[in-house]
């Protein structure tokens, strides 16, 4: 491998290049279209080899059955995943009224069925406000939540009755685009909803599917699910893993593709440009003054030259330093 140059970026950025044709050890996100049949831990490992670096993860995981959007972080990108997870999400998937299945979803036994031909949309679009806003959340049993230090997913398949508590949520939108009636493979007359969700991190879209189709009392599950954007990335700038590794192999082309740390900093998070007497203490980790930003969570700061330095918090006027990146 050639040695890595460094070049100005948009942001300001010096972003870490790789040499020709090589997925190289580039410091910032990328977005992937993760695919079907996935887990994100399996895009974390094809990443790992794409851009030969053992420094990746991701910030919140997709559902093997579910895809779209996943941001992954490498090298020292991977700073930021923790504060990237607390961002909003949107989904759009496909609610399935009349089956109840284990996991919530498509790839789970179907442990009940109820005929479910004939629902008033008046009835779920009531189902869906109540289901809408702020609420309390109980997530599926069949997941990697854990209870006592065991998975939650173990633990059901163990035989072990699951009881996990709700949590809070919210649910910013939740839209029903339509309602088609269907029958399943079982003969089981269902109802399909096509479905858009915007909420906060750590909500279960099959959760919701299943708690509408229980107050609708027909029982739900989800059938397909799409994410499509992460806080502020979305569907647009993401790539399926195919097209990531043909942009690796291509001889003429720039290499993996990228999102520079700064960029993807300014991005998601309000931006402070620090004065150039400022840099040196900030990085040191004085608590330099900071002025008060609208809204709240980590304020990401700049230097003159656009360089990013830091994600910082206000406490007391003062800038607190969560994760320094210069």
């Amino acid at each position: 491998m050639k040695p890595e140059s460094t070049k100005p970026t948009g942001s300001g950025e010096r972003a870490e290049r790789s040499g020709k044709g090589g997925g190289g050890r580039q410091a910032g996100l990328v977005i992937v279209d993760k695919p079907a049949g996935f887990t994100s831990h399996d895009v974390v490992a094809k990443m790992r080899g794409m851009a030969r670096t053992r420094r990746v993860g991701h910030a919140g995981t997709l559902d093997p059955m579910a895809t779209g959007v996943l941001v992954l972080g490498i090298e020292r990108a991977t700073k930021l995943l923790g504060h990237l997870a607390l961002t909003e999400k949107e989904y759009v998937g496909t609610i399935r009224l009349g089956q109840t299945t284990i996991t919530d979803d498509a790839e789970g036994e179907i442990t009940a069925s109820k005929a479910a031909h004939g629902i008033g949309r008046a009835d779920i679009d009531a189902g869906v406000a109540e289901l809408s806003g702020a609420i309390m959340q109980v997530p599926s049993k069949v997941s990697a939540i854990k209870i006592d230090g065991k998975r939650s997913y173990s633990r059901v398949r163990d035989g072990e009755e699951v009881e996990i508590p709700a949590r809070p949520v919210t649910i910013s939108s939740f839209v029903v685009h339509s309602a088609h009636e269907a029958e399943a493979e079982d003969g089981t007359p269902v109802t399909d909803l096509l479905v858009s969700v915007e909420c906060s991190s750590g909500t279960y879209i099959r959760a919701l599917a299943r708690d509408l189709g229980a107050g609708l009392g027909v029982g739900g599950h989800l059938t397909a699910l799409r994410r499509t954007r992460v806080g502020p990335y979305k569907l647009d700038r993401a790539r399926t893993l195919e097209q990531l590794q043909t942009a690796i192999d291509d001889p003429e082309g720039a290499g993996l593709p990228v999102m520079p740390i700064g960029e993807a900093a300014a991005a998601a998070f309000t931006r402070w440009d620090v004065a150039e007497q400022q840099v040196k203490p900030l990085l040191n980790g004085a608590r330099i003054p900071m002025p008060l930003f609208d809204g709240e969570g980590p304020v990401a700061a700049f230097a003159p030259d656009g360089t990013f330095l830091a994600l910082v918090e206000n406490q007391g006027g003062k800038a607190k330093s969560m994760a320094v990146f210069a």
